[in-house]
């Protein structure tokens, strides 16, 4: 399932020591007040899941940012993009 690895990349690719996959809400912000990452962490997360999945972004930051708003928006995407 997207989710679950979506969730293991944010832990690995962020090191995020203190965070478990499970302890990341699939539907909560991933930045501001939910998990509370910056943009370099986008721009490390968006690597680790073109990697992983093998998806390109768009270059227009509004959609990079509905994309990449919680675990969910980053799993419906990444399904999008196999069909």
């Amino acid at each position: 399932m997207e989710e679950d690895r979506i969730k293991q990349l944010i832990v690995s690719s962020l090191d995020l020591e203190e965070v478990e996959p499970a302890d990341i809400d699939t539907e909560a912000p991933l930045f501001g007040e939910g998990l509370g990452l910056d943009s370099i962490d986008a721009l490390e997360l968006g690597m680790a899941v073109k990697k992983e999945f093998g998806v390109s972004f768009s270059k227009d930051p509004a959609e990079n940012k509905r994309v990449f708003h919680s675990v969910k928006t980053i799993a419906d995407y990444v399904r999008s993009q196999k069909q």
